[in-house]
């Protein structure tokens, strides 16, 4: 697979894919335990929904805004870099939820951070397709989100079956902070 995207992927658009796939690694190591996370802390089901109601919220409100300065923003990197930042915060501080009102502050950082993220993103990812090749480079985005979140869930499940839930948003954190760092460290000029 690497071999046949290798001319098919800008080398702007392969570090991006490398990055956004930390984000989509860390985000799927808890996505199909957060039903059992919550009913750890003493939740249930409409609890599990409330706070992804509360995550849902939050990202579609930021989402219009950021796109909107998305594209008055020379330098969308640093937007990208910043939204990652947001969501490792609301990863690690996961840590400290321990009552389920208390959920309410990760997932309105992580749709903060994941909306102000997503449209500078993608612009800039759309914008370092080849002409010729658009279908493909976007199948690349689909398979890395795929097979990210595959191996991500693996994962997820194996750390808190052996070590529990707080080093698993421990190793969120660190992955979308690498993400996020990479990203702002990054010489402007190679995205």
């Amino acid at each position: 697979y690497t071999n046949c995207m290798h001319h098919v992927l800008s080398k702007p658009t392969k570090i991006l894919l490398s990055t956004i796939s930390l984000y989509y690694l860390a985000g799927a190591m808890l996505g199909p335990l957060y039903a059992i996370f919550v009913e750890d802390i003493g939740g249930d089901i409409l609890d599990a929904s409330y706070a992804f109601s509360v995550f849902a919220i939050a990202a579609g409100v930021t989402a219009y805004i950021s796109g909107k300065y998305t594209d008055s923003i020379k330098e969308n990197e640093l937007i990208i870099s910043f939204g990652l930042f947001i969501v490792s915060l609301g990863f690690f501080s996961y840590i400290l939820v321990s009552e389920v009102w208390h959920l309410a502050f990760p997932q309105i950082l992580i749709g903060l951070g994941g909306a102000i993220m997503s449209p500078a993103f993608e612009s800039n990812y759309a914008k370092h397709l080849y002409k010729n090749a658009k279908g493909q480079g976007w199948g690349a985005w689909e398979v890395t989100y795929y097979f990210t979140s595959a191996i991500g869930a693996l994962i997820g499940g194996f750390v808190v079956t052996y070590f529990g839930f707080n080093p698993l948003f421990l190793i969120m954190g660190i992955l979308t902070s690498v993400s996020s760092l990479y990203i702002y460290f990054l010489p402007r000029k190679a995205l």
